[in-house]
This record gives C-alpha cells, sequence and structure tokens, in this order.
C-alpha cells in the first residue's frame, strides 16, 4: 500500500502557514502570492487551525463580513482532521470524501510535517497506475 510518506517523496514540500492574529486579508494575499487555495494556521510551531477559500465564502462573505477586519482565528477551521505519514493514500481519499475537504495537514508526533490536496492525492494515484500499466506491458510483451 502505498502511504503519505511517498506521495511526499514526489512533491515538494511546502508549509504555507500565517498566524492566528492576521487579517483575512493578508492570509488571502498569502495564498495569493503563494498560489494556493488553503492555508495552515499555527501559533508557536503547533497546528491550530486551516484556512481555506470555502472558509472564505462561508464565512465571511455570505455573512457579509469584512476581511480587512476580521482575524483568521474567527474564519478558520480549528482542529483540522489530519493525517499521519503512515496513513494510506486510499485512506486519505476516503477520508476527503466522507468529510467534503480537499485538503489534510499531516502531523507526526505533534510535528506539522506538510499538507496534502485533493489534487496531489489524484495526480499520485494517477501516476501509481500508469508505472503499474507500464510494468504489465513489459511483463506481457517481455
Amino acid at each position: 500500500m502505498k502511504t503519505v510518506k511517498h506521495l511526499l517523496d514526489t512533491k515538494q514540500v511546502r508549509i504555507i502557514s500565517v498566524s492566528e492574529n492576521i487579517s483575512v486579508l493578508e492570509a488571502l494575499q498569502v495564498m495569493t502570492d503563494k498560489n494556493v487555495s488553503a492555508v495552515l494556521v499555527m501559533e508557536n510551531d503547533q497546528l491550530s487551525g486551516i484556512f481555506t477559500e470555502r472558509d472564505y465564502a462561508r464565512k465571511l462573505i455570505l455573512q457579509g463580513k469584512s476581511s480587512k477586519d476580521t482575524l483568521i482565528k474567527e474564519a478558520m477551521t480549528p482542529n483540522p482532521i489530519t493525517i499521519k505519514l503512515s496513513d494510506t493514500i486510499d485512506y486519505c481519499m476516503g477520508l476527503m470524501t466522507e468529510k467534503h475537504i480537499r485538503h489534510l495537514p499531516i502531523v507526526e508526533n505533534g510535528e506539522v510535517k506538510g499538507m496534502v490536496s485533493i489534487g496531489d492525492v489524484v495526480k499520485f494515484i494517477i501516476a501509481d497506475q500508469k508505472q503499474t500499466i507500464s510494468q504489465l506491458e513489459s511483463y506481457i510483451s517481455g
């Protein structure tokens, strides 16, 4: 079984995070600058939440709140669902599907190791399937 560790080995690990005490507008600027749709919210190297484009739409825009006057800690999803390096890719896919989430922070022994998105998981599965097909074709023709 392929694990989160296998997936992380195939991508550049970037931990993009913001503090709880910045404005939503500042967090959105970080997201734009880094071209990501979610950021981890961390205090003292500890994960306290996640802020996504969905949080912005549901907790600010639809509520008529100002992104300049609202702090991230008021708009983030606190205590996000996390995964470990040893979790399987199938487990992650199931979790994302069941919980209707697109991002899973990776936490190992209290330390944030990264984050995977639904896009990362799908790309990894496709690449793994292509490799399996190639190996089977070589075996059959070989």
